[in-house]
C-alpha cells in the first residue's frame, strides 16, 4: 500500500479530471472509463508523462469541481480501438488548487499538495482503536440483519491510512466524504468517523431488535 506518511508539501501544475458523485482518497482503487474527446486527449498527455493527473468531485449545486482533490496514478490502461480508455487507477495525494492555468482543451491547475498536521500526543493511535472497535460492531450487526457473510480486505492499521479507508467506504455520503477528504488532522477525521459509525452502530442494533422481536412472535 502506498505511504502516506511525510509528504512533501509542494506545488506543481496537474491535469484535472472532474467527476460527479466521486471523491477519491489515497490508498482507493479507482476503474475509469475515458470517452469524452478532451479526456482521451488528457490521457495521451499522461502516459506520456508520469501518468498522475487529478481527480475533483464536481459540485452539481455550484456547477464547479470542488477545489479539494487527490491525484490518481494510473496502474494500468487499456486503449479501446476508437482511442477511449479503461484506465485503473489508486489514489495518491491529496491537493488543493491554487489557481486554473488554463480551461481548455481540458482543465490545468497549479495545486498544492497537502498532507496531515501530525501532533505529538496518542489521540489518533487511541481513535483508531476505536474506530476499529466500532467497525468490528458494525459489520457483526450487518452480518445478523442480512444473515449474509460479510469479508473484509486487509484493514490498515497506521492512523492515517484507516481514516483515509473508512472514509472512502461510507458510500453515499458523498458531502461527508468531500468534507473528511479536506480535513488535514488525522484526530479530527477518525473522530468524525467515530460519531458516524457509532450512529450508525445504533441504527443496527435497533433493527436487529425489532428483527429478533418479530422472529420471537412468529415462532
Amino acid at each position: 500500500m502506498t505511504s502516506f506518511e511525510n509528504l512533501t508539501a509542494k506545488v506543481i501544475e496537474l491535469p484535472l479530471f472532474p467527476l460527479p458523485e466521486v471523491v477519491l482518497f489515497p490508498g482507493q482503487s479507482l476503474p475509469l472509463h475515458i470517452f469524452e474527446y478532451r479526456y482521451r486527449m488528457m490521457m495521451n498527455t499522461v502516459l506520456e508523462g508520469d501518468r498522475c493527473f487529478g481527480i475533483q468531485m464536481w459540485d452539481s449545486d455550484t456547477k464547479r469541481p470542488k477545489d479539494v482533490g487527490c491525484t490518481a496514478k494510473i496502474l494500468h490502461y487499456h486503449r479501446l480501438p476508437d482511442d477511449r480508455f479503461k484506465v485503473l487507477t489508486v489514489g495518491e495525494q491529496r491537493f488543493r488548487v491554487l489557481r486554473y492555468l488554463r480551461e481548455t482543451p481540458y482543465r490545468v491547475g497549479l495545486v498544492e499538495l497537502i498532507e496531515d498536521q501530525t501532533g505529538d500526543d496518542n489521540s489518533p493511535y487511541l481513535l483508531a482503536v476505536e474506530v476499529r472497535e466500532l467497525l468490528d460492531d458494525v459489520v457483526r450487526l450487518s452480518r445478523k440483519l442480512t444473515e449474509q457473510e460479510i469479508e473484509l480486505p486487509q484493514i490498515p492499521r497506521s492512523p492515517l491510512e484507516l481514516s483515509f479507508w473508512i472514509a472512502s467506504n461510507f458510500n453515499g455520503a458523498i458531502e461527508e466524504q468531500q468534507a473528511l477528504l479536506e480535513t488535514q488532522d488525522t484526530t479530527a477525521r477518525l473522530r468524525r468517523e467515530a460519531e458516524i459509525l457509532t450512529s450508525t452502530r445504533s441504527q443496527l442494533a435497533a433493527r436487529t431488535v425489532l428483527k429478533d422481536t418479530f422472529s420471537q412472535e412468529n415462532d
